[in-house]
């Protein structure tokens, strides 16, 4: 009996249709986690700062050149970080980059004067620099065209859900334990973290956990995948890559969208402060909407984009709306400062933050569109995201400079605003059609 009950049940699983795993989304959830800790490292000094005054005794403007630090190591070390990532593929650069980060996180535990901290920093930003590109190429290595935006919205959203937990974690373990816990704790986070993604990622071909349905729906779909790449395309130099308006466009847009974006990031609780009379309590509960509101219509804009292609759309057409779409929609952050009421101002940056969201979904969709091979989608993710990081070292300073002499935040928000415009002008009319980039005979 017990023979013939497995024979029959070796028959009925040979002949059941087969159902296809869902490991894809697994990893980009994993990957979402992995941003989220990447962003709340970057996160977390701005917040213990106020709370280090009294074992260090630093100036305004060391205090600037500190967190600059961050910054120029992180944008300045993309134009590697894409090569990097392409070379060695995600599960080791991913794993790698987290080991590095969280290392110097906790270095910044032991930090006891400027430079030391400028120094930990510095070498933060290093390491934190591959994380984008190489969530970039795990999309474009386990999803098939049709889901690329979804998939690139969940991962997207762990920068702002990173930014956002961040006052209140760093603020409670102070509260419990001292700021020297705070970098420990999260960079104990961060090994972790590394060491599940190691474990975890494989290709589609080698990860046991994905069936052959699975491999096939994400291949017949148009991942981007070595087994598939044009044998020329692979073999484009690198720095071929700037000879191509596509590439260029694609890294002035990300430029015109983190003008935008960066504000949120750096000015946005002095505005609400300063111009809008927010106290402490009010800062932290209506100032966490407007990127809480991101994280959801970044998601939405990825479904629908994702829902789009798969009713027929074209890429360009899809792409083009959503990124052309989210920056005009992001305009109306000029008109902030001009309502007079508070919530009214709270309102437009809600809208302004959520559809630069959309907007950053569609472009950090594009490498995985344009690629002329699997080779190259972490080093085009490098150059726009290089471009874009530009906005974050001159965005705060033009602000700064603007409030400075007006008096107020309306000439930086109307500068924004206009920026924003030519972003979508740009992706409208300057960058071609959204497909592999074609190879040039020499």
């Amino acid at each position: 009996m017990t023979t013939l009950g497995s024979k029959t049940a070796a028959t009925s699983s040979a002949t059941a249709p087969r159902i296809m795993t869902r490991k894809r989304w697994v990893i980009i959830w994993l990957a979402f986690v992995g941003l989220s800790i990447n962003y709340l490292d970057r996160s977390s000094l701005s917040v213990a700062l106020p709370f280090m005054g009294k074992d260090f005794e630093l100036t305004a403007t060391q205090q600037g050149l500190i967190f600059a630090a961050f910054f120029w190591a992180y944008d300045f070390c993309q134009l590697a970080a894409g090569w990097y990532v392409d070379k060695v593929g995600p599960r080791r650069s991913f794993s790698l980059a987290a080991v590095w980060w969280s290392a110097f996180t906790m270095v910044t535990a032991a930090a006891s004067n400027f430079w030391s901290l400028f120094a930990a920093r510095f070498l933060l930003g290093v390491g934190e620099s591959p994380a984008p590109s190489t969530a970039a190429k795990v999309v474009a290595t386990w999803f098939p065209v049709r889901e690329r935006a979804f998939a690139t919205s969940i991962w997207d959203s762990g920068s702002r859900v990173g930014a956002v937990i961040a006052l209140p974690i760093v603020t409670l373990i102070v509260a419990l334990t001292s700021w020297h816990a705070v970098f420990i704790i999260i960079g104990l986070a961060g090994i972790i973290w590394a060491a599940a993604w190691w474990k975890y990622y494989r290709s589609p071909e080698e990860h046991q956990g994905a069936n052959a349905a699975e491999v096939d729906y994400i291949r017949e779909g148009g991942a981007r995948g070595e087994a598939s790449d044009d044998a020329g395309a692979a073999k484009l130099p690198w720095r071929s890559l700037f000879k191509y308006r596509t590439v260029l466009s694609m890294m002035f847009g990300f430029f015109c969208l983190n003008s935008a974006i960066y504000f949120f990031i750096t000015f946005f609780p002095s505005y609400l402060v300063k111009e809008r009379g927010f106290d402490l309590l009010k800062l932290g509960f209506f100032g966490a909407i407007p990127g809480i509101c991101a994280v959801l219509f970044g998601w939405l804009g990825g479904y629908l984009a994702d829902r789009a292609v798969r009713s027929g759309a074209s890429v360009t057409k899809v792409r083009k709306t959503a990124i052309a779409g989210g920056l005009a929609g992001g305009s109306v952050i000029m008109f902030a400062a001009l309502v007079p009421e508070a919530w009214m101002a709270l309102a437009l940056l809600s809208v302004a933050y959520s559809c630069l969201t959309v907007a950053a979904t569609g472009i950090w969709s594009l490498p995985a569109d344009v690629a002329p091979s699997s080779r190259h989608v972490g080093s085009i993710g490098g150059l726009q995201n290089f471009a874009s990081n530009l906005a974050g070292i001159f965005t705060p300073i033009l602000i700064g400079v603007l409030v400075d002499q007006t008096g107020s935040f309306i000439a930086p928000l109307a500068v924004i605003g206009v920026v924003s415009l030519i972003g979508a002008a740009n992706y409208l009319f300057i960058m071609g059609k959204i497909e592999p980039l074609k190879v040039r005979e020499a």
